[in-house]
């Protein structure tokens, strides 16, 4: 199994933060756990004023969950460890001191629309399109959801999980505040994440990390409430429905 790879670069204040897996960018739990522990090391970097994360490639910006190690879960015990992985990524992006500027050049689904509702800021390019398709593999969006819903409100989370095998477009993802700006293609994304990154730099940052603590009020129970999700997933990824719907969406 591919695990992926996560490279951080810090130039100028900013750190640049990209994982990569050649199944379109997906998450195993290893990628998962090295992502998490970068937001941790950064939270503690002072030379670190901002943070812009991206994936690499000019393609889908994050297929979500690795469906080959979903298929590979044969205990409870496995299930609730890997969909932990999602629930400690939130939660490390959610208490990092610094502000997280998100870029989504591509495609996104599932754990990817929650990697991207758990930053504070979102620039996506106009292929930038989303997808929760949870429900149509025998699972759902539980751990991601308290990230979505916050970003975009209940109703669109209902939504996006009844409509799970339709695309929702990169303006609807932004009539519904999961993106704060879309541009017309991938340079120009990133030329506007690095020009407000640059721009946020050079501010007070004690008054930045004060404004990330606002901006995360309310939801200081979630280590709590992602953990619970994380076993409702648990249980679900071993049922026969799961495993039967799992092996015929790879084929």
């Amino acid at each position: 199994m591919n695990l992926g790879t996560v490279h951080t670069t810090i130039e100028n204040h900013i750190a640049t933060v990209a994982f990569f897996h050649p199944a379109s960018n997906s998450f195993p739990s290893a990628l998962l756990e090295e992502l998490s522990n970068e937001f941790s090391a950064l939270h503690n970097n002072a030379g670190v004023k901002v943070i812009v994360l991206k994936s690499e490639g000019d393609k889908a910006f994050c297929a979500g969950a690795s469906f080959e190690e979903l298929l590979s879960i044969n205990s409870k015990q496995q299930g609730i460890a890997f969909f932990m992985g999602f629930a400690n990524l939130i939660n490390e992006m959610r208490k990092c001191s610094k502000l997280i500027i998100g870029c989504v050049q591509g495609k996104t689904v599932g754990g990817g629309v929650g990697l991207a509702a758990a930053c504070d800021y979102v620039i996506a390019s106009e292929a930038a399109s989303i997808k929760l398709s949870e429900f149509f593999i025998g699972i759902g969006a539980f751990v991601i959801e308290p990230a979505v819903t916050r970003k975009i409100g209940k109703a669109a989370f209902c939504q996006l999980s009844l409509e799970a095998t339709e695309w929702h477009s990169a303006k609807w993802a932004q009539e519904k505040n999961l993106y704060a700006k879309v541009t017309e293609n991938q340079v120009l994304m990133s030329k506007e994440a690095y020009r407000l990154a640059e721009q946020l730099a050079g501010y007070n940052p004690q008054a930045l990390k004060e404004m990330k603590k606002v901006f995360w009020e309310g939801t200081e129970n979630w280590d709590a409430v992602l953990k619970d999700r994380a076993s409702i997933s648990g249980d679900l990824v071993l049922s026969d429905f799961t495993k039967e719907a799992l092996t015929k969406f790879k084929k």
